[in-house]
């Protein structure tokens, strides 16, 4: 990691909009990021989060303070920082608002929901309210199609959404309502939610279910039918949570997958 000592006022930013809110304190907790990896420039994306978390973007400020410290090239930061879509290049209001648009969501719903949502608050994709509270984006698939159509807001899940439920969480978002996603977790402004990502935790790792009802389907079907999978050695099939279950050999309509160790068996 180059060695330097830099500082928010001292670090070159060409095209800058001067006025930056990086401060000699964010400049600090950057180096404390880079000291946690063994290659300072692993600490590229936690740092990037750091400026979002005070800045609401990706600044030219921020690619700037990121190269120094890491002895990068402005240019090296800018193709990360323009890669990855969490990463910002225009202001993002209080709450970032994702509805998921990919294949399954779209299908079931996530395409209405997205075009009320634009309708609802007069934005387009990738644009914020006239008020800064709301930053309206259509999101590749999160990985929660069990629970589709899916919404995020600062990256918290809320499921099984329609176009109803869309504008009710946008307007309390608006308002100042608590809102809290059906997982469990109170939802923060989209600054404070950039800052845990960036690796600083707010205390509030623990909120919330770590799986929901769907998720967990196939568990609690397989609890309540004594189901298990066969041992990949042949030895009897694990139980779930201590519950035995039958061998598979025993279940209806399948057959024993015992493996034969019999040396007789094998051919010279």
């Amino acid at each position: 990691m180059a060695e330097n000592h830099a500082t928010a006022t001292d670090v070159p930013v060409p095209y800058s909009t001067g006025d930056s809110k990086i401060t000699d304190t964010t400049i600090a907790e950057m180096r404390e990021l880079a000291a946690r990896y063994p290659v300072g420039r692993s600490a590229l994306l936690p740092m990037l989060h750091l400026v979002q978390s005070v800045e609401g973007r990706v600044t030219p400020e921020g690619i700037e303070a990121c190269a120094e410290i890491l002895g990068l090239t402005g240019a090296e930061v800018s193709a990360v920082a323009t890669f990855y879509t969490m990463y910002k290049r225009r202001p993002v209001g209080d709450y970032h608002v994702g509805v998921c648009t990919n294949t399954l969501c779209a299908v079931m719903g996530g395409d209405v929901i997205f075009d009320r949502l634009k309708q609802h608050l007069d934005v387009g994709n990738d644009e914020t309210t006239e008020d800064g509270k709301i930053t309206l984006e259509h999101l590749e698939c999160n990985a929660a199609c069990d629970y589709a159509p899916v919404m995020m807001v600062n990256w918290e899940f809320f499921d099984d959404m329609t176009p109803e439920s869309a504008t009710q969480l946008v307007d309390d978002l608006r308002e100042g309502t608590e809102v809290k996603s059906p997982r469990g977790a109170t939802i923060c402004t989209w600054k404070e939610a950039e800052r845990v990502l960036a690796g600083f935790p707010d205390g509030r790792a623990d909120e919330g279910p770590t799986g929901g009802k769907a998720t967990l389907a196939g568990l609690r079907l397989a609890r309540e039918r004594n189901w298990t999978a066969p041992d990949a050695n042949g030895g009897s099939p694990a139980p779930l949570d201590g519950v035995p279950g039958p061998r598979p050999e025993d279940q209806p309509g399948r057959e024993s997958q015992a493996v034969h160790t019999d040396d007789s068996r094998k051919e010279d």
